[in-house]
């Protein structure tokens, strides 16, 4: 950081796409409204046997990159709702357990469905992670290696939180689609507190 400049032109994002096989994630940082990416990466946790380790692992790494960078903030994707219920069930844990190293670090935690994504970085909801990775090279203005996907999607989540907490409309209608939104509210509009 540069001196002389206050610390509210810059803020630091780290965005997390949970997994239990791979966990990728993106810090991104916001010099007035500029968007540098930092990091970006995947945790594998394929080669640990079983899910007790994998979330330890988790635990671990994301610490380490909180501790690393010192985020302001950290994004998060909602884990997808899909049929099998066992996935399910690990996916939140893995979600939870990124989370709680945030909490432990009293990091404020908000998160996005995937749609609210790639509808945030693409124009479209629907949108593939090929596409998602090449509008991010847009907006970044450099290549990223397509062989970390899921990296690129703890990117997109990143700068989908920057561009919902930054917009005019952000104390209103998108606040609905954030959990944990009131506290944000809250603190963002101390004035309409009585």
């Amino acid at each position: 950081m540069s001196q002389g400049k206050p610390k509210s032109s810059e803020k630091i994002i780290i965005g997390v796409d949970p997994g239990t096989q791979v966990m990728g994630y993106g810090v991104i940082l916001i010099k007035n409204v500029q968007i540098e990416l930092v990091q970006y990466g995947v945790i594998k946790l394929n080669k640990y046997t079983t899910h007790e380790l994998k979330l330890k692992k988790i635990f671990e790494r994301i610490t380490q990159l909180i501790e690393e960078y010192l985020p302001d903030e950290m994004a998060i994707e909602d884990p997808f709702y899909g049929k099998n219920a066992q996935s399910m069930l690990k996916l939140g844990r893995a979600q939870g357990v990124a989370m709680a190293a945030a909490l432990a670090r009293d990091i404020p935690i908000v998160e996005y469905s995937p749609k609210k994504v790639k509808q945030s970085v693409t124009g479209n909801g629907n949108a593939s992670k090929e596409q998602v990775a090449y509008m991010l090279e847009n907006i970044l203005k450099m290549e990223l290696n397509r062989e970390f996907l899921d990296a690129t999607d703890g990117i997109a989540i990143a700068i989908c939180h920057h561009y919902h907490a930054n917009s005019p409309a952000s104390s209103t209608s998108t606040k609905k689609d954030k959990k944990g939104g009131w506290g944000a509210f809250v603190s963002e509009n101390p004035d309409r507190l009585k």
